[in-house]
């Protein structure tokens, strides 16, 4: 069969320009590890632990990135091709452990992955505290834990870590969450039983459920990857079915039977990266943090007087008991800005000067991918 001229001569070009891409691939790779090199010089002279990993600094090369896109290729498109081969070139320099909360095929692996691409050493962990205690531990580089949901709210787990523990924020991921009702292959559709799934993935989708499977018995398990892992260690007859997403459809064999069942087509998962260093700024930053306030008449106003005097953008406020006293709260606030900035450090001031406790939790890039 003859071939077209015109296109063999746009294969070749692909074909030149693929050597040029893997050129500069490789070039990239090459100044990753001189970075290393010199990091590791400074490690000799100074005594101090080398940061390899830094947040802010990939954070403003994939902004530069989607801002000098020009097509054709959507813009989070190529930040995700530039995302790999920045994951790749920092293997290089050294390896990166994550833990995530698992097993394998949850949500918070492919945020994790979503972060830090595929070239760190990931590692499904069962509750979210264990994640929090490896990284304090050392035994982890990071962590990855869920911490809100735009259909069911916050994750309180991960808030209450929050309250006792060193670790920082580092980042965040904002991931948009399909669900997805899957069997094993073989299972009698019209005949499913019992829907294993996370109480959020049953929550996120309870309209379709009532509406689809009114009969089916709803059980709650650990992750929405961990009702997929029963249901393929499950037998046809048995009538099982997981709701999750399809990554872990894929990883446990199962099959899908319906896909999008989330109730919000609009249904996002927010997750934050836990870890030991503080992040610098990047230009587009959020800081969380942890406030209680005195009780008294007037006392959350003057708390939140600060956010509008000073013209800081809040994001975020979230209220739980506080473990202190009856009836005592404390209050998880996001805002954008860095602590490092000065407007910002002025209105922290006023914002300690009313609060009975502060805790910073961390100052972080917002989300890019």
């Amino acid at each position: 069969m003859s071939v077209n001229r015109e296109l063999l001569k746009i294969r070749e070009e692909i074909d030149a320009i693929d050597q040029q891409i893997q050129k500069l691939i490789n070039a990239r790779a090459d100044c990753a590890m001189r970075v290393a090199e010199v990091k590791q010089a400074e490690v000799s002279a100074s005594g101090e632990a080398p940061v390899y990993y830094r947040p802010e600094r990939e954070a403003q090369i994939l902004a530069r990135v989607m801002e000098r896109n020009e097509g054709p290729l959507p813009k989070e498109e190529v930040a995700r091709i530039f995302r790999e081969i920045m994951s790749g070139c920092l293997a290089l320099e050294r390896p990166l452990a994550v833990g995530y909360l698992g097993p394998i095929g949850t949500f918070t692996e492919v945020a994790a992955l979503t972060h830090f691409g595929h070239a760190v050493d990931t590692r499904p962990l069962t509750t979210i505290s264990e994640v929090f205690r490896d990284v304090d531990a050392g035994n982890l580089d990071y962590g990855v834990v869920p911490i809100e949901n735009s259909t069911e709210g916050m994750v309180t787990h991960t808030l209450e870590c929050f309250y006792d523990s060193p670790l920082v924020i580092c980042g965040e991921v904002e991931m948009r969450i399909h669900q997805a009702l899957m069997v094993k292959p073989g299972t009698d559709i019209s005949a499913v039983k019992t829907i294993f799934s996370h109480q959020q993935s049953l929550a996120q989708c309870r309209l379709w459920l009532d509406a689809n499977c009114p009969d089916a018995e709803l059980q709650t398990v650990s992750s929405n990857a961990e009702a997929a892992r029963l249901v393929s260690e499950s037998h046809p007859d048995d009538g099982f079915a997981a709701v999750a997403g399809e990554r872990a459809a894929e990883t446990y064999g199962l099959i899908l039977v319906a896909g999008s069942i989330e109730d919000r087509p609009d249904n996002t998962t927010r997750f934050l990266v836990i870890g030991k260093q503080t992040t610098e700024p990047s230009g587009r930053d959020k800081t969380s943090l942890i406030v209680s306030v005195k009780n008294g008449p007037g006392a959350l106003y003057r708390l939140l007087e600060p956010f509008e005097r000073h013209g800081i953008d809040m994001t975020r406020l979230e209220s739980r008991p506080s473990h202190s006293g009856i009836w005592s709260y404390r209050f998880f606030i996001d805002f954008k800005g860095h602590v490092d900035d000065a407007p910002i450090q002025k209105f922290l001031d006023d914002v300690r000067a009313q609060s009975a406790e502060l805790k910073i939790l961390g100052s972080y890039p917002r989300a890019v991918l």
